[in-house]
C-alpha cells in the first residue's frame, strides 16, 4: 500500500524543551522515512495566506504586456517574471508560469569568481500603481517563512544529536534563498506543470494552495497525491540536507499534475553560496541506518546539463558539488539554457 504523507502539529515548537525534542525527534523520523509532510499550527497570522494568494490571482491575471514589467530574462541574477514554459527541468518544460524572488543583494561583477557570486543581485518590483505594495507584502512573506525555516533547521539539528543552533552559522551576506509565486495551467496529457525533481537548499516551505495536484514519489515508488490542508505549508527538504546527512535525511521526488488552474507559493530557504557540503559528523546509529538502506544507499541528485544530455536518470547523479553556490549554478545552467547563455556565455 502506497505511503501517506503525514500531518505534523507544530505547536510545540512553542512548548516545553521536551516538547520541541519530542518534536524534532518526530520531524526527523518522517524525513529519513517520505521525506514530506503538511505542518499545521505554523504560527503565522490567520488568513496571511489568503492575502498572499490575492496578490499573486492579481499579478497572474495581468496581460503579458504588464508582467514584462519584471520580464526574467532581462535579469542577469535570474530575477523577475516568466511565461509558460521558459524553465526546463530534467531537460522537459514545464507547464507554469512565475515569479523568481531570490534574496535582495548587491550586484557583483559580471566576471566576479567563483561564478556564482554572480548570481547575487537585486529584485524585480512591479510598480505600486499596477500591483500595490507587491514589494512591501514579499519581503514581509520572505521574512516570515525564512524565520518558520529556521525553527525547522533547529528542530532537524536536535533529531540529528546536534546543537540547535548547527546550520544557523551558514547563512550571512552571501545567503541566497528563493521565493517562487506559480501559477499552472491545466496539465497536458503526457506533460507535467512542473517535471519530476529534487529541490536544491536546506528546507522548502510550500504553501500549496486549495487546488490538488502535487504529488510525491513515495518509498515504494508510487506517486502519491499530497493531501489539500487549509491554512498549512508542505515542508520538504532539499539536496544539501540529503548531502550533509550522508543520505540518511532524503530529499524526495516531486512533481506537479493539475486538471484547472492551481496557484502555489514556494519558499526555499538557502545559505550562504560558499556552505560547504560537506558530511556532518553523526552518530553511527545514523550511518548504520543508511548502510543498511539500499533506498538510502542509492538515493541520487539532480543531473547537470551535460549528465541529462548523456543519458544519466532523473536524480540519478552520485556527483556531489561542494558548495551550495556550485549547486545553484547548476541549477540554472539546467534549467535556463538560454538565459544562462546570453548572460554568461
Amino acid at each position: 500500500m502506497p505511503a501517506r504523507i503525514p500531518e505534523i502539529d507544530l505547536s510545540p515548537l512553542r512548548g516545553t524543551e521536551d516538547e520541541r525534542r519530542a518534536l524534532a525527534n518526530k520531524l526527523t523520523a518522517v524525513y529519513h522515512d517520505i521525506g514530506f509532510a503538511v505542518l499545521v499550527n505554523h504560527g503565522l497570522p490567520t488568513g496571511y495566506l489568503d492575502t498572499m494568494f490575492a496578490m499573486m490571482a492579481q499579478f497572474f491575471a495581468l496581460p503579458d504586456a504588464q508582467k514584462l514589467l519584471i520580464d526574467k530574462r532581462e535579469s542577469r541574477h535570474f530575477r523577475g517574471w516568466e511565461a509558460v514554459g521558459t524553465e526546463f527541468t530534467n531537460n522537459r518544460p514545464d507547464v507554469r508560469e512565475q515569479i523568481d524572488i531570490w534574496s535582495e543583494r548587491p550586484a557583483l561583477a559580471e566576471d566576479v569568481l567563483p561564478a556564482y557570486l554572480r548570481l547575487l543581485g537585486p529584485n524585480q518590483w512591479m510598480p505600486d500603481h499596477v500591483i500595490p505594495d507587491q514589494k512591501a507584502l514579499t519581503l514581509d512573506w520572505f521574512n516570515r517563512l525564512g524565520t518558520v525555516a529556521d525553527e525547522i533547521l533547529s528542530l532537524f539539528a536536535l533529531g540529528l544529536g546536534l546543537g540547535a543552533d548547527h546550520f544557523q552559522t551558514a547563512f550571512d551576506k552571501n545567503s541566497m534563498s528563493l521565493m517562487k509565486f506559480i501559477s499552472y495551467p491545466p496539465t497536458p496529457e503526457g506533460a507535467a506543470g512542473v517535471n519530476a525533481h529534487h529541490d536544491t537548499g536546506f528546507v522548502t516551505l510550500l504553501a500549496a494552495g486549495p487546488t490538488p495536484g502535487l504529488q510525491v514519489l513515495d518509498p515504494t515508488g508510487d506517486w502519491i497525491d499530497v493531501p489539500v490542508v487549509p491554512d498549512s505549508f508542505v515542508l520538504n527538504i532539499g539536496e544539501m540536507l540529503q548531502a550533509m546527512t550522508g543520505n540518511y535525511l532524503v530529499a524526495t521526488a516531486h512533481r506537479v499534475i493539475t486538471s484547472e488552474p492551481r496557484m502555489s507559493t514556494a519558499y526555499f530557504h538557502g545559505p550562504s553560496l560558499h556552505t560547504a557540503l560537506d558530511p556532518i559528523q553523526l552518530s553511527p546509529r545514523f550511518i548504520d541506518a543508511v548502510a543498511g538502506s539500499e533506498r538510502h544507499r542509492s538515493a541520487g541528485f539532480m543531473t547537470t546539463k551535460e549528465q541529462t544530455a548523456a543519458g544519466v536518470r532523473d536524480m540519478g547523479s552520485t556527483n556531489r558539488t561542494n558548495t551550495y553556490g556550485e549547486q545553484l549554478w547548476n541549477y540554472f545552467a539546467r534549467s535556463y539554457p538560454d538565459m544562462m547563455q546570453a548572460h554568461y556565455g
